[in-house]
């Protein structure tokens, strides 16, 4: 038994959806800081709701990857998935043995832990099945459960990245750092004081306990990023995956980052490799606007159509860019399991579709979606929220960056997300086969 029950008793359940609906869609921990109100009352609260998009807060609403008002989080037991049409398509996965071992990760998630107080530890572990799964969000000021990275000594915060270094590749470490810092680059360029616009604002959470054979899993989250991961033996899944930043380049203490460039040039050289023809089955006569994601936290029961151009109608040369573009994705997991993953993804090729909103210039503001039966991928250029001004300069040097941003989309704001449909986010139809053969 873990330290904390699944939050299905409605008080509970209500208590925490009731204040998020009122505070989420204005970011109020930084519309508080920024506009020297106190958010402590019902009537504030209120206020930044509804002032929210004038404002221009950092936060993001649900089509845009944020589960703000208007999106409600779907209880883990109610979970199945991203289908085209209500429908889940049945012997998709199954458990098997990979030869991708999991010890390291096991280990550096024992320690980790280990490394925490008797009261650290019992806010952050839940059991295998806990509605925390579902409960992420991409809105800066969202509630969440879990130990907070900045309210960690230093010493336990390198146990964190040593975990995430063992479950993501080397770019998908550098890419979820990339993404915390540019987290406080915003915040840093906008006055600072901001709890949630820095590094210190991403939670860890775990469900079940870790075990080489038994499933666990952890979720890293806060704004911009959420990283769920299932582990059951030597089988992981790691959707669903949310990455994001606002403004995607920045120098932060002297560090340049530049994030999203090849989820951008990988989406450009699959559009270009098309014919007219082709295109004219790709590319919606709608033109992207500013939130066009439509798998964002929240949408865990999604039923989205397959769109576009699929995968058979592809040469063989065309199929290989496909296939590049969704391991952009799947590459920011470790590199033993994307190769499981991308040899699931290649069974499934003609039966992917590709489909694209938007001009296709180097600089272009679009969004594109590569969706099959066991993968679905999104790319959302957005609207500027909150950053406007030079994107090189330091944070101290950047006061010309304040305030909203306009409401024209591009590439310094975007919002990623993938997906694993019918019923393989959070591992969820694994852990159904290991229940119904192991117990």
């Amino acid at each position: 038994m873990h330290e904390h029950r699944p939050r299905t008793p409605e008080t509970e359940r209500s208590r925490r959806w009731f204040m998020n609906k009122a505070l989420l869609a204005g970011g109020v921990a930084a519309l508080a800081t920024m506009t020297g109100c106190s958010s402590d009352s019902a009537d504030t609260a209120s206020s930044a709701s509804s002032d929210s998009a004038a404002a221009g807060m950092p936060s993001g609403g649900p089509g845009g990857g944020g589960m703000g008002p208007g999106a409600s989080q779907v209880k883990y037991a109610d979970v199945k998935g991203v289908t085209t049409d209500g429908t889940v398509v049945a012997d998709l996965y199954a458990i098997h043995s990979t030869d991708v071992s999991t010890d390291p990760l096991v280990k550096a998630a024992q320690t980790f832990l280990d490394g925490l107080s008797t009261k650290e530890r019992k806010s952050c572990v839940f059991d295998i099945d806990a509605d925390e799964w579902t409960a992420w969000s991409n809105v800066d000021g969202y509630d969440r459960k879990g130990v907070r990275m900045g309210d960690l000594t230093e010493k336990q915060r390198n146990l964190g990245y040593a975990l995430l270094g063992k479950a993501l590749s080397a770019d998908g470490l550098t890419q979820t750092r990339g993404i915390m810092k540019l987290n406080a680059f915003l915040g840093d360029s906008n006055g600072g004081n901001q709890k949630t616009l820095t590094e210190g604002h991403y939670f860890f959470t775990f469900m079940g306990t870790p075990s080489t054979t038994q499933p666990w899993g952890f979720q890293y989250e806060g704004h911009h990023v959420a990283i769920n991961y299932f582990v059951l033996g030597d089988q992981v899944v790691m959707t669903p995956t949310f990455m994001g930043s606002e403004p995607t380049t920045g120098t932060y203490k002297g560090e340049k980052i530049t994030l999203f460039r090849p989820e951008t040039t990988a989406g450009l050289a699959m559009i270009r490799s098309l014919t007219t023809a082709q295109r004219a089955k790709a590319v919606s006569a709608q033109s992207n606007g500013n939130e066009d994601m439509k798998a964002g936290a929240g949408q865990d029961n999604l039923e989205l159509a397959y769109e576009g151009l699929k995968g058979s109608e592809l040469t063989s040369a065309q199929q290989e860019k496909l296939l590049e573009l969704v391991g952009v994705y799947v590459g920011y997991i470790n590199e033993g399991h994307a190769e499981v993953k991308m040899a699931e993804v290649k069974k499934h090729l003609d039966d992917t579709y590709f489909f694209w909103m938007g001009e296709t210039e180097d600089d272009s503001a679009f969004y594109y979606r590569v969706h099959s039966p066991v993968v679905l991928v999104e790319y959302d250029a957005q609207a500027p929220l909150f950053y406007k001004g030079d994107a090189s300069a330091t944070p101290s040097t950047s006061s010309a960056a304040g305030g909203p941003g306009g409401g024209t989309p591009s590439q310094e704001h975007i919002h990623t997300i993938i997906r694993t449909p019918n019923g393989g986010d959070y591992g969820i139809d694994l852990l159904k086969l290991h229940l119904e053969n192991d117990h």
